[in-house]
């Protein structure tokens, strides 16, 4: 039983690992193909490609987690590299957070001044909040660094201890810290998703009441079915490493590999929704198939 469940993780490893990787460099070499023949990038295209490049190596990191559960690789190779998955998870969590902003602007329509100049301004904003995402990720992850890592480190080696107990709670400053990471862009993202259901909503309220077929129905309906699926695995994302933090499951048993599954799936199964809901995405990911197979 025991070897069935090794082995059924670790085929689920790598086809998360293979998956993640294949559908997040896809869209980045559509997208360098692009930037070469047209000497430009669009905001949108330059942000899915620092989403992907992030993916990618969050990918990679987590699979060297899942070779630590499998004790197939060291401890002090995951030790040495979490700090790193720290910063490269929050890096991704924000610009997946600008994604969503960046579909409620140019989606929804809310009558608001505010809101106006951002459906304005969102693809000149795009390379700044990059940079300031960058930046914010930066500054974070080197607190946590210095204030956070007795605590993350006393969390691992718990977790990796054959004779386990619960670390100490850290300090409530270290807590402040670890939290300015994660929910101001979770608060973002919330915001844009409310708005955006809140403004499809209507709009299909007033379409059904003139009793008219509204032609763009369509892509917003495809936009906010990618945007709530996102949603359910942002919130995973965020369920499985606040469940890591407090230590709730045993090392190496069956729900701590359970929720390593579920943390996992999400920079694969998003990208896999990006590609299928953007229209010009999924035309060049089909052209780039179809050119592969004639070379062969």
């Amino acid at each position: 039983m025991l070897e069935a469940q090794f082995i059924i993780f670790l085929l689920w490893a790598v086809m998360q690992s293979l998956t993640g990787v294949f559908a997040n460099g896809i869209i980045l070499v559509v997208n360098s193909i692009t930037l070469v023949r047209q000497r430009r990038l669009a905001s949108l295209d330059l942000l899915l490609s620092c989403l992907a490049t992030t993916r990618i190596c969050m990918q990679v990191l987590i699979f060297n987690v899942h070779l630590v559960a499998l004790s197939l690789v060291k401890v002090y190779m995951f030790t040495e590299n979490f700090l790193i998955l720290m910063f490269v998870n929050e890096l991704g969590l924000w610009f997946a957070t600008w994604l969503g902003v960046f579909y409620c602007a140019k989606i929804a329509t809310i009558p608001h001044p505010i809101f106006f100049w951002l459906k304005m301004r969102i693809s000149k904003l795009v390379p700044w909040l990059i940079l300031g995402s960058l930046l914010y990720s930066l500054i974070t992850s080197g607190l946590q660094s210095k204030y956070m890592w007795p605590f993350y480190k006393g969390v691992i080696m718990s977790y990796f201890s054959k004779n386990r107990t619960k670390t100490e709670d850290p300090p409530p400053d270290s807590l402040y810290i670890f939290l300015a990471g994660l929910i101001p862009p979770l608060l973002i993202f919330l915001v844009a998703v409310l708005l955006l259901v809140f403004s499809l909503g209507r709009h299909t309220q007033q379409m059904r009441t003139m009793g008219t077929r509204d032609p763009c129905r369509n892509p917003q309906v495809n936009a906010l079915l990618s945007i709530l699926s996102f949603l359910i695995l942002y919130f995973s994302h965020y369920a499985m490493t606040i469940l890591f933090c407090v230590q709730i499951f045993q090392f190496g048993s069956f729900p701590f590999r359970l929720c390593m599954m579920i943390a996992g799936a999400y920079p694969a199964g998003h990208s896999i929704i990006l590609i299928l809901g953007n229209a010009k995405m999924k035309q060049n990911v089909k052209m780039f198939l179809l050119h592969g197979k004639c070379c062969q």
